[in-house]
């Protein structure tokens, strides 16, 4: 399986990012996002960065792979995930989320 990992950037030059994120770290092309400043993170996907990500958004993913992890080793919470489920999102929130409120502006 593949995802998406959010990393921070940690430097960069020549269209390319030294970044890091959980436990490793990676040589990131930044061609899909352009120049990201130091310290800002990226959710990399075979080793291309594909999204600027905000702290918030990063937190989501984290948390969500975080649930991922505990399930592959077998392990279980009963906590409510920090975030809301796509299955339980309105209308306008799910738009939001998959981009569709962008392209129904253009």
């Amino acid at each position: 399986m593949c995802v998406g990992i959010p990393m921070r950037v940690l430097s960069s030059a020549d269209g390319m990012a030294e970044c890091e994120g959980r436990g490793e770290r990676r040589r990131v092309r930044m061609a899909l996002v352009g120049e990201v400043p130091v310290g800002e993170q990226v959710l990399v996907f075979l080793d291309s960065a594909i999204e600027r990500l905000d702290a918030a958004r990063a937190a989501e993913i984290e948390a969500a792979l975080d649930l991922l992890q505990a399930a592959l080793h077998g392990e279980h919470s009963s906590a409510a995930p920090p975030f809301s489920l796509p299955s339980a999102m309105d209308a306008g929130s799910l738009a939001a989320l998959t981009g569709a409120a962008e392209s129904a502006k253009h």
